[in-house]
């Protein structure tokens, strides 16, 4: 037996709702942490896919074949499993081709199960703020769950400099060893052609 208060001070809401509308509501929920980790996983391969392509909710042409294909899935005794299905086609689509439109559609769908309506990097990142730091720790809280970590987001990216720094240098021994250090920590670093981003394990 879980209280919501007990699951929500471990994961964030944004994942529990997605834990929830991503089974048929005839269906029984089991509830795990492993479910809830596949689930924050999930989630955050669908803000992922935002997280690079700029995207505003805009009113849903229900005549595309996605949109469609998302609507008849809710008509159909509020089928939520294929209505997410049709939101990681989109996602990959967003993944392969950068299109703003898609990226669009994707978060105006999810938005209709309350899903995907933050910056991708406050979800990503916790978009979290310093409090009471006790010696070689930092207790931050924000939207997602209060934890805490060993670093907060202005001592990450100065951290990703150096990173920059030793890769420019051809000093692969050193940048792999700050990579490891944050990833010991839980954070993720993404390399791409603009530069290194990161997020929360």
């Amino acid at each position: 037996f879980f209280t919501v208060r007990e699951v929500l001070a471990k994961y964030d809401p944004e994942v529990v709702r997605f834990f929830i509308v991503r089974a048929h509501y005839r269906s029984p929920l089991n509830y795990s942490d492993q479910h809830l980790d596949d689930a924050k996983s999930a989630l955050t391969r669908l803000y992922t896919a935002l997280k690079a392509v700029p995207a505003n909710v805009a009113p849903i042409d229900w005549g595309l074949p996605q949109a469609k294909r998302f609507g008849e899935a809710m008509d159909d005794d509020f089928n939520t499993p294929e209505a997410v299905a049709v939101l990681f086609d989109l996602a990959n689509e967003v993944n392969r081709g950068r299109s703003e439109a898609v990226a669009a559609q994707l978060k105006s769908l999810a938005g209709v199960l309350g899903l995907l309506q933050r910056d991708p990097a406050d979800f990503l990142q916790g978009n979290l703020t310093v409090l009471s730091p006790k010696p070689g720790q930092i207790l931050i809280t924000g939207n997602a769950p209060t934890v805490v970590v060993g670093y907060s987001p202005e001592n990450i990216d100065r951290l990703i400099s150096e990173r920059n720094a030793a890769r420019k240098a051809r000093n692969f021994t050193e940048s792999d060893r700050i990579r490891d250090k944050l990833l010991a920590a839980g954070i993720i670093l993404e390399d791409g052609p603009g530069g290194t981003s990161w997020r929360r394990r």
